[in-house]
């Protein structure tokens, strides 16, 4: 066997193979002495049908069947002498099958580029101070008991207000022609979330029960839903029925009745405090990770394999078709395309898979390895947040075959907290920072 590569680009590279006509005659041979001992054909004894016979009805099966047999058995010490390890599905070329000729196939494939990182240490990063406010707490009291309250219909009849929730039927119309998939009964609205559009619930202020209108709206061209995105839209509107939310009393008695260990309101007060802190120190070391990694990001440049970043644009997308149906919901419902997602997607998919590939050579640069008992200890932090005990999120991941993956994600994180460690941060007051939005996954 001879096995040689060839540079395409930076990440893609084509492996040519040939092997030897000795090694194709005794995979043939071998091929049709098992037809022959199995085949009846008229006119000839069993196991004593000719070959050229046999070659005119079996050829073309037998010399795919050879092909196949000969690149499996040779493509993995090919990738191991060249060192051209595929990501993802070679794409191959085969040569035909012939009796007393080489055999050639190339495979052309993706592969991790080699690069080197440079100056990630000592790298000037500023980080927020952590500092809560009354007014947070205050908010997080007013969610939970938002998310206690119950909504019932006006006892009084009223106009539609800001913040109410309406029940609505609709149909929309593009040049008075009904369109497919903008029609709803009895749809469940808050005024002013702008779940169809901000226009769309400004004209549903000051409607009464029972009342219909026409609301025209004009979508803009980036609007997510693609039977709605660049259209003029006429909805023929009916208000089924007006509901307000109707909030518990903040006191000792309501959070007694949350069925948690509180025993009044200063105990809820003191426990949302320390959560709020734990998740503001949480986010502000997460922000500083993600600028000092993208800050490393864009003073290094290579070309990402095409592979991994359709890999992360699919990961997404299926993270995020989970979330439509745990809601109820679908892709279709919501006049969402894949194709549409996936040219969302594609930016900020190649960034992560650059920043992975990164701190990936961070770690062989410097040596920076997981241990057993630092995956062990990850698990069990894992296992405390999840509520589980480490055996069974253990083989969680076992049994889905991501141990590996779950390896690679902590010893990522303890290259990020080695740059933090390498870093010279200043801190700055809170808020003085942009958020950083470069990871979020949502639908525009």
């Amino acid at each position: 066997m001879k096995a040689s590569l060839e540079d395409i680009s930076q990440v893609k590279k084509k492996l040519s193979v040939e092997i030897d006509a000795k090694e194709v005659n005794k995979k043939l041979n071998s091929a049709y002495g098992k037809i022959r001992k199995t085949t009846k054909i008229p006119g000839f004894r069993p196991g004593k049908v000719p070959r050229k016979i046999l070659e005119s009805y079996f050829g073309s099966q037998v010399e795919a069947d050879v092909a196949s047999e000969l690149v499996n058995e040779s493509f993995p010490p090919a990738v191991e002498e060249t060192n051209a390890f595929p990501l993802g599905q070679p794409q191959l070329e085969k040569g035909p099958v012939k009796l007393d000729e080489n055999f050639v196939y190339s495979a052309t494939m993706e592969v991790r580029p080699q690069f080197e990182v440079k100056d990630y240490l000592g790298l000037d990063a500023e980080k927020e101070m952590v500092s809560i406010g009354e007014d947070e707490v205050s908010k997080r009291l007013e969610q939970i008991r938002e998310g206690n309250g119950k909504l019932e219909s006006l006892e009084e009849p009223r106009p539609v207000q800001e913040g109410d929730f309406v029940v609505i039927n609709y149909q929309g119309f593009e040049n008075d022609q009904p369109l497919e998939g903008v029609k709803n009964e009895n749809f469940f609205l808050n005024v002013g979330r702008k779940d169809i559009h901000a226009k769309f619930d400004e004209a549903l202020i000051g409607l009464n029960k029972d009342d219909k209108k026409d609301i025209v709206v004009d979508f803009e061209e980036d609007y997510a839903n693609v039977n709605l995105k660049g259209k003029t839209v006429r909805f023929e509107v009916s208000v089924v029925d007006l509901k307000e939310r109707i909030l518990p009393e903040l006191n000792d008695e309501f959070v007694k009745n949350l069925g948690a260990d509180f025993e009044d309101l200063n105990g809820l007060k003191e426990q949302i405090e320390k959560s709020i802190v734990t998740q503001e120190e949480n986010r502000v070391e997460q922000d500083l990770k993600r600028r000092l990694l993208q800050k490393i990001s864009e003073g290094t440049e290579f070309e990402v394999p095409k592979v991994l970043v359709d890999a992360e644009v699919a990961f997404s997308i299926k993270s995020l078709q989970a979330n439509f149906e745990r809601s109820g919901s679908s892709f279709e419902k919501a006049g969402i395309s894949p194709e549409m997602l996936k040219q969302q997607f594609t930016p900020s998919s190649e960034s992560r898979v650059k920043e992975r590939l990164i701190l990936g050579q961070i770690a062989r640069q410097d040596e920076i390895t997981l241990s057993d008992d630092e995956f062990t200890e990850g698990l069990e932090k894992l296992a405390q947040g999840m509520g589980q005990d480490v055996e069974t999120i253990r083989k969680y991941y076992e049994a889905r075959g991501e141990v590996d993956i779950l390896q690679e994600q902590m010893l990522e994180e303890k290259t990020l907290d080695y740059l933090v460690e390498n870093a010279k941060i200043k801190e700055v007051e809170a808020g003085a920072l942009t958020p950083d939005k470069s990871d979020e996954t949502e639908v525009q």
